[in-house]
């Protein structure tokens, strides 16, 4: 408990170190829980070689699926992602099902802009936890870019259903309905999204209800539409444009 306040309340990770080395060496460096926590102090002063050794070590004690996770986002901060790939499916090996593995394994991808295997695992994760909002949000946006905005428009509904209600939603539904030539709906989410939104967002609703005027041929309300995006984030530059 002493150790994780250090690290999550204090942040205070040289602490913590100094209280995990001691716990180490008193235990003759047999618990792997405190092993773990070495390589979690080295990993925040960033020595990622020193923590990788740890997590390696703390493995080779007790297989457990969050260390896996721990090494893997230090070959990450390495930038070495093909290793962390590896680190994700070798536990997924032995933890099959686990969704945090395959969601894990997914986002890799994504970063290496492999579409095509991150929506694989994406579709895995969906398979054991249909209610994943990170998982359906990725899948339709997939669709989305794929020129598929009909079906992205199904996974989005599925999220409106699950209970969410925020400004990205609606402003991605509007999207998809304006896409899928249903732009009743659409400007009915936009006004949804506009009035959930606030300074961080409000330029994007705007902007994309411009995206909608041009579309329809309103060149008139498209000009005030980047008028106003313009005015609340003057740094906007496809407002701009």
């Amino acid at each position: 408990v002493l150790c994780d306040y250090l690290l999550y309340h204090e942040n205070n990770p040289r602490k913590a170190l100094e209280l995990s080395a001691e716990a180490t060496k008193v235990v003759e460096f047999k618990d792997w829980w405190w092993k773990a926590r070495l390589g979690k102090c080295y990993y925040q002063l960033g020595l990622y070689r020193d923590a990788e050794k740890q997590f390696k070590s703390a493995l080779r004690q007790q297989d457990m699926i969050v260390t896996h996770l721990e090494l893997a986002k230090v070959y990450l901060k390495m930038d070495q992602p093909l290793t962390a790939l590896q680190v994700y499916q070798k536990a997924h090996e032995t933890h099959p099902g686990d969704t945090i593995l395959l969601i894990s394994i997914a986002r890799v991808y994504d970063m290496l802009n492999d579409s095509q295997k991150a929506m694989a695992h994406y579709k895995k994760v969906l398979h054991y936890d249909a209610g994943c909002i990170e998982a359906i949000a990725c899948m339709a946006a997939h669709h989305f870019y794929n020129d598929q905005p009909e079906v992205a428009l199904r996974f989005y509904r599925r999220l409106v259903q699950m209970g969410l209600n925020n400004t990205e939603l609606w402003n991605n539904l509007g999207l998809c309905c304006f896409y899928a030539s249903q732009y009743d709906m659409a400007l009915g989410c936009f006004e949804r999204a506009l009035t959930l939104s606030d300074d961080a967002n409000m330029a994007d609703v705007w902007y994309n209800i411009g995206q909608v005027a041009i579309g329809i041929g309103d060149l008139g309300l498209a000009y005030q539409t980047f008028k106003i995006a313009v005015s609340i984030d003057s740094n906007r530059a496809e407002s701009y444009c």
